[in-house]
């Protein structure tokens, strides 16, 4: 365990376990207000906006970065996820961050941990949870055991993975976990790509690209003072398909359950896609309906 003093706050860096339940139990008390921003590194502004919201609302803030397998379904995109670990320790301390954990596999995934389980219903069949199955299975077992470990009293978490917060939700309802999940707004830089961690991975001529993605969900939500989800659904597509990316999907849904919405609308729909810059997957999403 490292003590870092910047600007006379101690950012505590923990590379196992005992070095994270050992600054956990000194650096915190019963009635200390915890906030978890969970990571897998590469940190961004995104992930930046995540911690200041923490900071404002809570007295602890911890930041965990951990690569979670569980939760990839092609092996070559969990070798080629980007690991910039001197980088995010320099964000962090510049954010003042309380408690740094990067655990072990082993740290999250000893051999005598059991993950309860969870039936995700409709919120695992459809969009991600379709074309990657058992996706949403390694994001609640993973988020799931860092709750148990870090027992925050609010979870922060962006909406650009718009589907991932909603499956979050359920299960910390499903567990009646004593956790606020807190969603935060999608960060995007200047031109309104997105933040993303595989933004990395884009050439500059591929990141000029994926700005139609942005544009397309802003068209939506003019679209959509006018047409049916269905007709708002249609154009995006063909507009995506016109385009230098590969589409893999556009749906227009209800923001609790997920289901499409094709004649009629419902309070803050949201418009979901996901597409192909080369080999780099990219997702997006926005309210198209308030």
């Amino acid at each position: 365990m490292s003590l870092i003093n910047t600007n006379k706050h101690i950012v505590i860096i923990a590379h196992s376990l005992a070095e994270f339940q050992s600054a956990l139990k000194n650096y915190t008390t019963s009635e200390s207000i915890i906030g978890l921003v969970p990571t897998m590194g590469a940190l961004h502004e995104g992930h930046a906006s995540l911690i200041r919201s923490a900071k404002e609302s809570c007295d602890f803030v911890i930041v965990t970065v951990f690569v979670n397998p569980t939760q990839f379904n092609n092996a070559e995109d969990l070798s080629a996820y980007p690991k910039t670990e001197k980088q995010d320790v320099e964000l962090l301390k510049s954010l003042a961050c309380d408690l740094v954990f990067f655990p072990s596999y082993e740290d999250i995934y000893p051999s005598d941990y059991k993950f309860p389980g969870i039936n995700l219903g409709f919120l695992d069949q459809t969009m991600e949870g379709s074309l990657r199955p058992g996706h949403f299975q390694g994001v609640c077992q993973v988020v799931y055991r860092l709750f148990q470990l870090t027992k925050p009293t609010k979870a922060f978490f962006g909406l650009k993975d718009f589907q991932q917060v909603s499956v979050i939700q359920y299960m910390t309802n499903h567990f009646q976990l004593p956790i606020e999940i807190i969603p935060c707004k999608t960060s995007r830089n200047e031109n309104g790509l997105a933040l993303s961690s595989r933004n990395l991975r884009l050439s500059e001529t591929q990141k000029t690209e994926a700005l139609i993605l942005h544009k397309t969900l802003i068209q939506a939500y003019k679209n959509a003072f006018s047409l049916t989800p269905l007709e708002v659904k249609k154009n995006a597509e063909q507009t995506i398909l016109e385009s230098p990316l590969k589409l893999e999907y556009v749906e227009v849904v209800n923001p609790i359950t997920l289901e499409n919405l094709e004649d009629k609308w419902c309070s803050n729909a949201r418009m979901c896609i996901v597409a192909y810059a080369g080999e780099v997957r990219l997702i997006d999403n926005m309210e198209i309906r308030e």
